[in-house]
Order: structure tokens, then C-alpha cells, then sequence
């Protein structure tokens, strides 16, 4: 029977087990959205994880949604990120950067030059975003047009490409959380009646073309996607998720992707059963279904349900969260408040197994 703790052949980058470090937000970048010395402590923490999966990374500067949040769209950014893969592969790990772009998820004050978050409609989302001038409510954003829906494509290839020369193993798209892939997948954020909208077709093109437009610039072997069917967050609606994910994965299952990477919602396990018969590829999970993915979820794998299992807020806690895993615990619990900001404590700072 096949355990996470067994290695895997990644389409040629060989894991040594089946434990992942989820992509998580940290905001945590330095000055031009750069990686830091605090990023290259922190990775390289983590890099027992099989796979290591950076926090978004945002392809533009339009792309990004939060403060302080690290892009690989200029030659600093590339450079700065180089720290962080030598570092994690000396320590034996393996890392693939997390692309995402924001979307409608943002505020105009966290961009330069007047800048306004995009988004295949011009439709606000609900609530708040943090910002360094306080909580400000989202803001109708930007409807793409063709033309730009074409250019923010050709973004994501551009970063994947940076992410390759900056030393990252791969690339994993961000198709979720109501982020910009997914906003062209719902049908409430995608109002849109031409052929990028309209039909489970239509709004599965953009996701189908960016990873398409990626395979094209770094392979197919270096190249992932993440989806959350079903999930609510940023004010996403997909009561009847099923057909256009199953769409989806319909059109990426010929490419021969690295990985495609389910963040599982509660009562989507027969979906995820679904989409794991479709795609024959590697099968990494996230199972958020009962909430923050726990010690005892790993038997995934050992039931065939996945071949990875991603860890987010456990792993913060944890840096060497597979060597307690495999020993049963102690666990370290995590502390939200920890988790965002420069404070580097409840991050970098939690003793190693064999000190407790």
C-alpha cells in the first residue's frame, strides 16, 4: 500500500514523500514585491516537504491583490526569488511557484499609476481588503477586454518563464479562492456573452488558455493548476460546480500536466472522486472540507484518493511537519495571528522535533 511517506516521480522531478507545503499568502516581501532573507529562512525550513508550493506570486502589476505580496514580472523580483530555490535545493527540497493573479481582489491604492483591479466583469466583490492605509471595501473593477484578456495571458507565461530562470522546479497556477482564473469560472463574477463567457465552455477557456499558453513556454512537465470547485471565498457563487470542472479537467487532461491540485470544499468529495477518474496525471489534495487539513488526513493517500496531500496552516506551525507526521506528533498549534506581517514569530521560530 502506497503511504505519504513514500516518494513519487513528479513528471521527472522526483519527491521524496507525498507530503506537500500548501501555498498559503504571507505578505512578507520586500521593496518591488521581492522575496527576502525571511522567505529563504522559512522555505528552506520547509524543504523535508516532498513539494514545497510558494505563496501567489502575481504575474503583473495589475495582478496583485494584497500588501506586500512578491511578483516575478521584473528582473529584481527574478533575482531576489534565485535565494530562495538555491537554498531550498541544497536543503534537498523541491519548489514550484505558486502565479496568481488577483483579479477583481485587490484596491486601486495597492497599485501604481491609477491602476484599477481587473476582472472578466464589472462586478465588485463583496467586503474588505487589508491595506497599509487601513481596510478599504473592494471596488468595481475593470472589465477586460479581448485584447487585454489576450496580454494578462501572455502575463502568466511570461512569469512562468521568470519562475524557471529564477531556479523553481515548476509552476502551479492559481485557479482558486476567487482569484482571477476562477472569476472567469463562475457564473457570477463571468457575465460576460462573448467566447470567453456565456457557457460552461466559454468560461473555462481563459483558465484552459493561460495553462495552455504556460505548457507552450516551460512544458507540460512543469506545469500545474490549482482549483477550488465549489468554493464561496472572495464572494464566489458555483452552486452546481460539477459540469464546468469536469469541462475542465476534460480540456487539461491531454497536456500531460505536472499535477492538477484540488482545494477540496465540504460535499465536493464525490466531485473530487469525479475529476480524479478524468485525470490521470498526479492528484495532490487539500482537504479543507472539515476545515484546515489535519494529521489525520493523510490517509488520502493511503486510500488512493490522491498521490499528494498539501498541508497549509499544520506546516506553518510545524516546519518539519513530515518528520512528526511519521512520528505521530507532538504538534505545535498554529496561531492565526502569526500569520501575515513582518513578525517572522509563529513563521520561523517553532523548536524541531527532536528539542521538544
Amino acid at each position: 500500500m502506497t503511504t505519504v511517506f513514500d516518494p513519487i516521480d513528479l513528471a521527472g522531478t522526483q519527491l521524496s514523500n507525498r507530503i506537500a507545503l500548501a501555498p498559503m499568502t504571507r505578505s512578507r516581501a520586500g521593496e518591488g514585491g521581492t522575496a527576502t532573507d525571511l522567505a529563504v529562512e522559512y522555505y528552506t525550513q520547509r524543504a523535508s516537504a516532498g513539494l514545497i508550493i510558494t505563496e501567489g506570486i502575481q504575474p503583473s502589476v495589475v495582478g496583485q491583490g494584497y500588501p506586500s505580496t512578491p511578483g516575478l514580472h521584473s528582473a529584481e523580483q527574478v533575482t531576489s526569488w534565485r535565494k530562495v530555490t538555491d537554498a531550498v535545493h541544497a536543503a534537498g527540497g523541491r519548489i514550484f511557484a505558486q502565479i496568481m493573479h488577483a483579479g477583481r481582489i485587490g484596491h486601486p491604492v495597492l497599485l501604481p499609476d491609477g491602476l484599477t483591479p481587473v476582472a472578466p466583469s464589472p462586478v465588485a466583490a463583496p467586503g474588505q481588503v487589508y491595506t497599509h492605509v487601513g481596510p478599504k471595501g473592494f471596488v468595481e473593477p475593470h472589465e477586460l477586454t479581448d485584447a487585454e484578456i489576450r496580454e494578462t495571458v501572455r502575463d502568466f507565461a511570461t512569469a512562468s518563464r521568470n519562475a524557471i530562470e529564477a531556479g523553481f522546479d515548476g509552476v502551479e497556477l492559481h485557479g482558486a479562492n476567487g482569484y482571477l482564473i476562477q472569476q472567469f469560472l463562475a457564473p457570477n463574477t463571468n457575465l460576460r456573452t462573448d467566447g470567453w463567457g456565456g457557457s460552461d465552455e466559454a468560461r473555462i477557456r481563459f483558465a484552459v488558455e493561460v495553462v495552455k499558453a504556460v505548457v507552450a513556454e516551460i512544458g507540460s512537465a512543469r506545469t500545474a493548476l490549482r482549483i477550488s470547485p465549489g468554493n464561496p471565498y472572495n464572494g464566489i457563487q458555483e452552486p452546481e460546480p460539477d459540469a464546468v470542472y469536469t469541462a475542465l479537467v476534460a480540456e487539461l487532461e491531454p497536456l500531460g500536466l505536472a499535477y492538477l491540485h484540488i482545494l477540496e470544499q465540504a460535499g465536493t468529495r464525490d466531485l473530487t472522486l469525479a475529476l480524479r477518474k478524468r485525470f490521470t496525471g498526479t492528484l495532490v489534495i487539500n482537504v479543507f472540507s472539515e476545515g484546515p487539513t489535519g494529521p489525520e488526513h493523510h490517509t488520502v493517500i493511503d486510500d488512493g484518493i490522491a498521490d499528494i496531500i498539501a498541508y497549509g496552516a499544520l506546516f506553518l506551525a510545524n516546519p518539519d511537519l513530515p518528520a512528526r507526521l511519521k512520528a505521530g506528533g507532538p504538534y505545535n498549534t498554529p496561531d492565526p495571528s502569526t500569520f501575515f506581517g513582518g513578525d517572522a514569530k509563529g513563521y520561523t521560530d517553532y523548536p524541531a522535533l527532536d528539542t521538544v
